[in-house]
């Protein structure tokens, strides 16, 4: 296997999405690949939580790359790597991973759950691993408690739409591996239109 180094955090998140997939997030003895994640880029982005600017739920987008935004939605949390330069607000959202180690715990915080659903999708993810919203701000490329490290370049990237975005719809940056079981299902936002 081919190893993916961590991506160099300051490009914009179109081009850093795709390089995560095999990357490998790690939260104490929970590690898992990425194989589903998708991109997003502030003030030229209406699907961004960071279009309309800085506020107290979005700030750490506005910091500097290499840290973990972390945020409540539909009941569960989310987290996305943040990039690009110091205030510019760029993320890409985590949505699906292939469980590596710490299969024991991550069975624990997703009971009765086949092992190769267990972090798919962002709030699965998030669950599988102990990410909360304490957990915003964190920083990714330390000793600290998450971790993002190389992993295993996956045989093919794919991009398309973003699942469920009604603004922006039709740029393709969702970027998954192809053929894995940790891929969530695609859905379009029933307001998107092609």
């Amino acid at each position: 296997m081919v190893t993916v180094p961590v991506p160099d955090l300051l490009r914009p998140a179109h081009l850093v999405g795709p390089a995560l997939i095999g990357c490998v997030l790690q939260v104490g003895d929970v590690a898992l690949r990425i194989v589903e994640v998708e991109a997003y880029e502030g003030p030229d982005d209406p699907a961004s939580h960071a279009w309309r600017g800085p506020s107290a739920r979005n700030a750490t987008m506005f910091g500097p790359a290499g840290h973990l935004y972390v945020y409540h939605m539909h009941g569960h949390y989310c987290c996305n790597v943040v990039c690009g330069p110091a205030g510019t607000p760029h993320g890409v959202l985590i949505r699906g991973g292939e469980v590596l180690t710490g299969f024991e715990e991550a069975r624990t915080r997703r009971p009765g759950v086949p092992d190769a659903r267990l972090a798919r999708g962002p709030g699965n993810l998030t669950r599988t691993l102990g990410i909360t919203r304490a957990d915003d701000g964190s920083p990714l490329l330390t000793q600290g408690r998450i971790r993002l490290l190389p992993g295993h370049v996956p045989a093919q990237v794919e991009a398309g739409p973003r699942v469920n975005v009604s603004r922006a719809y039709e740029r393709p940056w969702r970027f998954t591996a192809a053929g894995s079981r940790g891929v969530s299902a695609f859905k379009a936002h029933p307001n998107a239109r092609s």
